[in-house]
């Protein structure tokens, strides 16, 4: 692929691999490979994930041992899954063995996940995250023992005789490691831009920035927003679309009750209730083939990067001009290297 002349100056973008979480088989065959190269075309990070099968923090250890340059995050690690000691540990933890390139992706996931995985109460998540996030910087402050009180979280445990406040033995590599929430909702959002440096976006769409405008509104330049972007190159595009439509119908229609689901209302906000109904009903009746079916092509152009080499460099221009700091791409080694030529060649 050659390189297209740019013929007016663009923010510079950067790209991040996803290796996500695992399938039902385990690691994702090639994994290693896939991110050596990303490391080498450089992409400027790693994210690993967590759902109710594989774990964030291990695999992220595993494979980013073995890169040079890239930062290494979690998107995401769920609030629910440790306490907030435990995360401050293994971010210290994850800080030092990486030399200063870890980044802390914290995300409460859904009430399915929350309450029927972990058996915690999904209630008040803004403020259960905001807790969260005061203990872990208190944590890795290290100014002396940690106490808190609060709704959801206490330090020591009330009640206890033997108890007492603690302060960390290892000392941080850096006090502020950053970190960057999931988030979906205007509320969640808004709060990322308060507390953190990053909002990690799962279904951004540079063509609907209006929806985030007020939430990102206080967020300084330095804040980076990372967006999922699935990359599928190829000469039809519906064929692309259909590539990714089954995952888009798991989340939009799988991922929660009809009543209750986060993922679904981006699409809702965007303006596609209608097809978002169909998507739910057919899935949540089995019928997930039918709900792949009819999530709209014009929806995953929206979301994804799909289609000719120079269809995906046109749509690109929507996301350089975006407020979108960092496209985090998936996929084995080719789809690494068709990104790394679109976005960095």
């Amino acid at each position: 692929m050659g390189r297209q002349p740019i013929k007016h100056r663009v923010p510079a973008v950067k790209l991040g691999y996803s290796i996500g979480y695992w399938p039902p088989t385990g690691p994702p065959p090639g994994a290693a490979e896939v991110i050596a190269e990303a490391d080498r075309l450089g992409f400027d990070s790693l994210w690993t994930a967590e759902a109710y099968g594989s774990d964030a923090l291990t695999p992220l250890a595993w494979w980013g041992a073995r890169t040079e340059r890239m930062r290494l995050g979690t998107a995401i690690a769920q609030i629910s899954a440790r306490t907030p000691a435990a995360t401050a540990m293994a971010a210290i933890t994850m800080d030092h063995l990486s030399g200063g390139r870890f980044v802390l992706g914290l995300g409460v996931s859904g009430p399915q996940v929350v309450e029927g995985w972990y058996g915690q109460p999904f209630a008040k998540p803004l403020a259960r995250t905001r807790e969260y996030i005061e203990i872990v910087r208190a944590i890795w402050a290290r100014k002396e023992p940690v106490v808190f009180e609060g709704e959801h979280y206490q330090l020591p445990l009330p009640g206890t005789e033997l108890g007492k406040p603690l302060k960390s033995i290892v000392r941080p590599l850096r006090e502020d490691i950053p970190i960057y929430l999931a988030a979906e909702g205007p509320k969640n959002i808004a709060l990322a831009t308060e507390l953190c440096q990053g909002w990690l976006a799962l279904f951004y769409s540079p063509h609907s920035a209006d929806l985030y405008a007020e939430a990102l509104a206080s967020a300084g330049d330095d804040f980076e927003v990372v967006a999922t972007v699935p990359l599928i190159v190829a000469d039809d595009v519906d064929a692309a679309a259909d590539m990714i439509r089954p995952m888009y119908a798991l989340y939009f229609g799988g991922m929660g009750a009809r009543e209750v689901n986060f993922h679904a209302n981006v699409p809702i906000r965007m303006g596609y209730e209608d097809a978002v109904a169909k998507i739910q009903d057919a899935y949540l009746n089995g019928r997930k083939d039918e709900a792949a079916a009819a999530v709209p092509t014009e929806l995953v152009e929206q979301l994804a990067l799909i289609g000719p080499v120079d269809k995906i460099r046109a749509d690109l221009e929507a996301w350089r001009e975006s407020r979108v700091d960092t496209l985090l791409i998936g996929g084995g080694i080719d789809q690494v290297r068709q990104a790394a030529e679109l976005v960095l060649g």
